[in-house]
């Protein structure tokens, strides 16, 4: 097939664009999971509830650098927190965000083993 048979109308391709709000809500969760440390954090509470306490044992980082990345976490929409008694529990918020890490670490698991992808 060459380019010139799949050409469609510049109004046909738009009309299957996001629109401006839904993409600037995907740059800001894409940009709070570009870091390493959010990323990590995001992993483990895409598997369940963890305290704060729980989260600086298991990612090795200061309390209050883990606080402050859960803090822009929430504000960015990705993770939810309850309060327990005292302590304040965390969760990735809802299925798509937990699917989005979930994907995003297999198809970085596979860039690294160099494991094919199936689509």
């Amino acid at each position: 097939m060459y380019a010139r048979d799949n050409v469609a109308g510049a109004s046909e391709l738009q009309q299957r664009l996001p629109g401006v709000p839904e993409v600037e809500a995907a740059t800001d969760m894409l940009r709070m999971l570009a870091d390493p440390t959010r990323l990590r954090l995001m992993a483990l509470l895409s598997e369940g509830e963890y305290d704060v306490t729980a989260l600086v044992t298991a990612v090795g980082t200061a309390r209050p650098a883990v606080s402050q990345h859960l803090g822009k976490l929430r504000l960015a929409g990705l993770v939810s927190v309850r309060r327990d008694g005292r302590r304040a529990v965390y969760r990735a918020r809802g299925g798509h965000v937990r699917r989005l890490v979930t994907e995003v670490l297999h198809a970085a698991s596979h860039r690294v083993t160099g494991a094919p992808e199936h689509d």
